[in-house]
């Protein structure tokens, strides 16, 4: 067989063969998608209402939780307790899912899981109270500026935020003080030794102890039987009174001042002795 011969006869072949396949096209019917496969268990729990169910397909999907919860890892908020807050969202998703409604349950709880993350830090991370208004402009307010900084390539101007946010620039200065409120300021400064101690604010106050040694004292004072002594004792301490003045004051000697200053000074220590035993 000639070459030519067997070049016609491939070629005949190849237009039978395309012939049948495109017959076959146009008879077949169009090819339909696959079908999605949906746990049963979602369907399970909202027929049966099961506890354990519910709470088997939420730690099945806490993989989703924290996905969800790291595209908010930058915001300042510790890692776990971020992915707490996204669970409570799977939670929700999986106890509102119908699985009759044509999606799977990730496209149905991402946007819930995104939503209890940002309703926490809409309301559970602010230092003070601020109105709700005012934190919804001011996480607008904090996308834009991001947005900008990125295509500027620069600090964007407080006009430029207000114009890109379709805002006043009222609103906009108002929104970037209102950043000021998010986080209190520590008391102590940070460091990354543990085992370095911080220096606190402020000071011991020495009026604490003098409150302390002052009632004490008016304790012990009135332990002396003799007014006289009460009186002499105050006088020395209190008043700040000599015993020549205490003497002349009283109408005795300075001798007998010192004996009996001695004398209620031993009284008031041995019953302050025995107060603290």
């Amino acid at each position: 067989m000639s070459g030519t011969t067997t070049d016609r006869l491939a070629e005949t072949q190849a237009d039978q063969q395309f012939e049948v396949r495109d017959t076959a096209t146009d008879d077949a019917s169009p090819a339909k998608p696959p079908k999605r496969v949906l746990d049963p268990r979602f369907a399970e729990y909202r027929r049966t209402g099961d506890h354990k169910v519910r709470n088997a397909l939420i730690e099945d999907h806490r993989w989703l939780a924290v996905h969800c919860a790291r595209r908010f890892a930058h915001k300042g908020e510790p890692l776990d307790d971020l992915v707490q807050v996204a669970m409570v969202g799977i939670l929700k998703a999986v106890e509102r899912f119908d699985p009759d409604f044509g999606v799977v349950f990730t496209t149905f709880a991402v946007p819930t899981a995104v939503g209890e993350l940002r309703r926490h830090f809409r309301d559970k991370t602010w230092a003070v109270h601020v109105p709700r208004r005012a934190k919804e402009t001011y996480q607008i307010v904090t996308g834009v500026v991001e947005e900008l900084s990125q295509v500027l390539g620069r600090s964007p101007s407080v006009q430029e935020v207000a114009q890109q946010a379709s805002i006043t620039v009222e609103d906009a200065l108002e929104a970037l003080e209102v950043g000021g409120c998010y986080r209190g300021v520590p008391l102590s400064p940070p460091s990354d030794d543990d085992s370095h101690e911080s220096f606190p604010i402020g000071e011991n106050d020495p009026g604490f102890d003098a409150t302390d040694a002052r009632m004490t004292v008016t304790d012990l004072l009135e332990a002396l039987p003799d007014e006289r002594e009460r009186r002499i004792i105050q006088l020395r301490f209190f008043d700040g009174l000599t015993q020549s003045q205490i003497a002349a004051e009283i109408g005795v000697s300075q001798v007998q001042i010192s004996r009996l200053l001695r004398a209620s000074l031993e009284k008031m220590r041995a019953k302050l002795a025995t107060d603290r035993s």
